[in-house]
């Protein structure tokens, strides 16, 4: 489907290549996202049936505080990836490899931020959790220590795979990720089913970061080091744009940081008892939101490349279009975690874990599909250079979820974080379209409305089933489908997908693609105006 993206233009001979390129890094993502799912299913079973509530609740707490670091990234892996590509474009390798100096040399910054920042976040540990068990402390703190100062240089390593990102060549970075993952797994449930303590799971996991962040340092000797990075390359005017490129991106990483970052920390300050119960329910939201990420994050470095090359209305087109894509992909995967979210948790972490997790689930579920509606938005327009003009828009939502949710948890505890999230969702939608689209259209010239009709309102159809059958889902204790109503509810959803969520020349594209035959060419004067 997404070789579709570009079939329909009349563009240079390097457009079948982009194409072809965006096709296998989208691969190369979602082979990463079966990897991490299954990591997400294995390993919190197998913890939540073999250590207790609170000993989970801390080691949730400890790579909560520990990933913090990751944050400190600013955008720089983005900012590289970006750079790189549109000097790889031109064929300027010199070029490529003064911006990921530069970034290189920004993210050893952040590297040693993270080592101070993980050094106070461990110190402040009984501050923080004061409703934490005291017999935990002292194992927390090591634990952050170790998975924080390991993350640290887990960060500076990143600018490697940020150059496999720029050049587009995905298959690199996602191996070594799919690694990082498998071994990470491996290595804590060998360590929890030896009796082992938080500080030996801590000692685990920092082994394996180390080990993954040289690994990306050795696979770009042996497959880029035609893109120099040395900081005898440093140039002060590239290291002034890309500080100022990274400064736009810190808003948004600030803004997320707000929106998914604090919201088990907050939970393990005012309803510690709830905090394992929290942390399941966004494993699978996070679930959802990797899916959609690791289909539109090949789109910015491709994005900043074909931005040289095509019109505003070409571009604008091509946000319609991925906005259609992208927003089925979400309903298909939030529509069962909401419909048949109890058994799907049930089957996973047990009964108790489920009966206490299925409300945070779908309110979570339901806030984040809100707010990723736009997220093929905010690529395209990450990848044109025009973040600027949504600052105040990332700002807001920021705002409105981190203090709904403090406010919220103060009073009513672990659900009123939820209850945050969905209001910061519901404010970052609406911005975008009433004040972020105004600003970018000489760069994606697309009207509002026709963006909200194809782009959301079309694909929306694909909820009517689950609405039917709401009454059977939604209000018992204990909601499940029987199993006739099970596969009708299936059949029905993914029917509406493909008849609302592809356009008649797509689906016959993909049959023609699926039977092994070339697909029809458009007219020379079409566009993707027209088709869509």
């Amino acid at each position: 489907m997404t070789e579709t993206l570009l079939s329909d233009h009349r563009v240079p001979e390097k457009s079948g290549g982009f194409a072809v390129t965006i096709s296998r890094n989208v691969a190369a993502s979602l082979v990463r996202v079966v990897v991490v799912s299954l990591v997400a299913l294995v390993l919190p079973a197998y913890l939540t049936h073999h250590l207790p509530v609170d000993t989970y609740a801390a080691w949730v707490l400890i790579l909560q505080l520990a990933a913090y670091v990751s944050y400190l990234d600013l955008g720089i892996q983005t900012a590289v990836s970006k750079f790189v590509a549109e000097f790889d474009a031109k064929g300027d390798h010199a070029g490529a490899g003064r911006h990921a100096s530069a970034g290189l040399a920004l993210m050893l910054l952040a590297g040693m931020l993270g080592v101070c920042l993980t050094l106070v976040l461990a110190w402040q540990v009984p501050q923080l959790f004061h409703t934490m068990p005291a017999s935990l402390y002292h194992e927390v703190r090591i634990g952050v220590i170790l998975v924080g100062c390991s993350l640290s240089f887990g960060l500076v390593c990143s600018v490697y795979a940020g150059v496999f990102l720029g050049l587009q060549r995905y298959w690199i970075p996602m191996a070594i990720s799919i690694v990082n993952r498998a071994f990470f797994t491996v290595m804590v449930i060998a360590v929890v089913a030896r009796h082992g303590n938080l500080v030996a799971m801590g000692v685990g996991a920092a082994l394996v970061t180390v080990v993954t962040g040289l690994l990306q340092i050795f696979a770009w000797r042996k497959k880029a080091a035609h893109i120099r990075m040395s900081f005898d390359l440093l140039d002060y005017p590239v290291l002034k744009v890309m500080a100022r490129y990274c400064s736009l991106q810190s808003i948004w990483i600030f803004a997320m940081l707000c929106v998914t970052g604090f919201d088990v920390a907050i939970v393990g300050r005012f309803d510690y008892t709830q905090t394992a119960y929290y942390s399941i329910a966004t494993l699978p939201t996070s679930f959802m939101l990797l899916i959609n990420s690791s289909m539109l994050s090949p789109l910015l470095p491709a994005s900043s490349a074909m931005s040289t090359q095509r019109s505003p209305s070409e571009m604008g087109g091509l946000l319609a279009r991925i906005t259609r894509y992208s927003t089925v992909g979400l309903l298909l995967t939030a529509l069962p975690l909401m419909v048949c979210g109890f058994p799907l948790l049930r089957s996973w972490v047990g009964p108790l874990y489920a009966a206490h997790t299925l409300l945070y689930l779908r309110i979570l579920v339901f806030a984040n599909l809100v707010r990723s509606l736009c997220a093929p938005y905010a690529t395209m327009i990450a990848a044109t250079g025009k973040l600027g003009v949504a600052a105040a828009t990332a700002i807001s939502e920021a705002a409105v979820n981190l203090g709904s949710s403090i406010f919220l948890a103060s009073r009513y505890g672990a659900i009123g974080v939820a209850v945050g999230t969905f209001l910061g969702s519901i404010v970052s939608v609406t911005l975008h379209f009433a004040i972020t689209m105004r600003f970018t259209r000489q760069t994606l010239a697309i009207s509002r409305l026709r963006l909200f009709l194809t782009g959301f309102l079309r694909p929306a159809a694909i909820v009517v089933p689950s609405m039917v059958l709401l009454p059977l889902w939604s209000f018992p204790a204990h909601p499940v489908l029987g199993p006739r109503l099970s596969v009708a509810w299936s059949l029905s959803t993914l029917s509406l997908a493909w008849l609302c969520g592809l356009t008649r020349k797509e689906r016959s594209d993909l049959i023609r693609r699926l039977r092994g035959r070339p697909m029809l060419p458009f007219g020379s004067q079409r566009t993707i105006e027209r088709v869509l």
